[in-house]
């Protein structure tokens, strides 16, 4: 342990001390800490990445809390703005917020981790919006006239935003929820600023799908918890909160989209009771102890087939650097002999970097199509059939590697 990080011992809803561990996966690096090409290289500190199981809770979380300035940079290079998946989503997600809430147009609704704007664009025409995310990447929010404050959401932000636009009647926090590290204090600052007849929702990786499609690649330090439906209604429980709705939904290879208002406002909707349902019978050891095992056997398949090809002195080249790559070519220990490099779509922040905790170099997608490496293995396994889809008719002709669930080359 260093001063940039520490332990925990205990369950972050429940602060019960009764974790146990699923799986680790050893040390890695953050998975924002890039380091450009070119440049002197510097040391590179990794964290252990341990997830463990709180029967108190039924929530499972990370051991160890890495400081927020190391995992979100002002200069992080994610912008949720490139990912058509989560552009499709955030529209789905206004209109069935429209057709549950109904919210006026002269109603405040707020974003918590708000990154480039792209939900709140969807908003700010009908009605008041508002941003909040600790990264310079909210200037571009600005510039597309979504007005964002540019600084963390805590006790201080919090009462700001009480004072200067009042309470939100929606307020949304999408694939951050997880990440932020003091869950009390962040449901204490949501409250504040949310109506009496208000509306949180959130969108969070759902463990189930973690451990039915063996996503191990989703485990990094930014994940501090990894919820389940059961999990959420325990922490909002306690905080007088009910969940009304919710919905599985297909971005990040698998989340989960919650309603959450003061308990008696909202008439609690089916869907609450059919996926607790579900997870009461699969959350249990049993599948937690052959995820484990699951994991392990994937690692060493996909090992081997890739060493197979580096041997036979054939390229692999990767498609896409989203941050779930960082887990799995470092718990793999690739290097840039096996991995020749990452490519991404031109304009991402990430090209002229090299990948987390390697030698392995981030250049644009252009170079797939001029090189014609004889594989691809698809980083974003997730969103599989339409990467091969874009790729073959933007002329690439080699093979695809499928990394997970189970490892796989294909042609099509």
């Amino acid at each position: 342990m260093t001063k940039k990080s520490k332990t925990i011992n205990k369950c972050q809803i429940s602060g019960i001390n009764d974790l146990k561990t699923i799986i680790s996966l050893g040390y890695l690096p953050p998975v924002n800490k890039m380091q450009k090409i070119g440049r002197k290289k510097e040391e590179t500190t990794f964290f252990p990445v341990e997830l463990m199981y709180s029967k108190s809770s039924k929530l499972v979380q990370l051991n160890n809390l890495v400081d927020k300035s190391i995992l979100f940079p002002r200069e992080y290079p994610y912008t949720s703005s490139t990912t058509k998946v989560l552009k499709e989503n955030f529209k789905e997600l206004y209109k069935e917020c429209t057709k549950l809430i109904n919210p006026k147009t002269n109603d405040l609704i707020i974003d918590i981790g708000s990154n480039d704007g792209n939900l709140l664009n969807n908003f700010k025409k009908n009605h008041k919006v508002l941003g909040v995310t600790p990264e310079n990447i909210g200037k571009i929010a600005i510039k597309k006239g979504i007005n964002t404050l540019i600084t963390y959401f805590d006790e201080k932000a919090s009462k700001y935003i009480y004072r200067k636009f009042g309470k939100a009647k929606i307020i949304t926090a999408t694939n951050v929820f997880a990440h932020i590290e003091n869950i009390r204090d962040l449901m204490k600052n949501i409250l504040r600023v949310l109506k009496t007849d208000g509306v949180f929702i959130t969108e969070s990786h759902y463990l189930v799908s973690l451990i039915k499609e063996l996503q191990y690649d989703t485990i990094y330090h930014e994940h501090l918890r990894y919820y389940s439906l059961l999990s959420l209604k325990y922490l909002f429980d306690k905080y007088n909160l009910s969940i009304f709705h919710a919905k599985k939904i297909t971005t990040h290879g698998g989340s989960i989209r919650v309603y959450v208002g003061r308990k008696g406002k909202f008439k609690i909707l089916k869907s609450v009771k059919k996926i607790i349902n579900e997870e009461k019978n699969f959350l249990n050891w049993k599948n937690f102890n052959k995820f484990r095992y699951d994991v392990v056997k994937a690692k060493l398949n996909l090992y081997s087939i890739l060493s197979s090809i580096a041997k036979r002195k054939y390229k692999i080249y990767g498609i896409g650097a989203p941050s779930r790559a960082s887990t799995l070519i470092n718990y793999l220990g690739l290097t840039n002999e096996i991995l020749e490099c990452v490519c991404e779509i031109d304009g991402s922040y990430k090209i002229g970097n090299y990948m987390p905790g390697t030698n392995i170099p981030i250049i644009s997608e252009k170079k797939l199509y001029l090189d014609q490496p004889k594989y691809a293995m698809l980083l974003s396994w997730h969103i599989s059939k339409e990467l091969i889809s874009n790729l073959k008719k933007r002329g690439f002709k080699g093979k695809f590697i499928i990394p997970l669930p189970i490892p796989k080359i294909v042609s099509k």
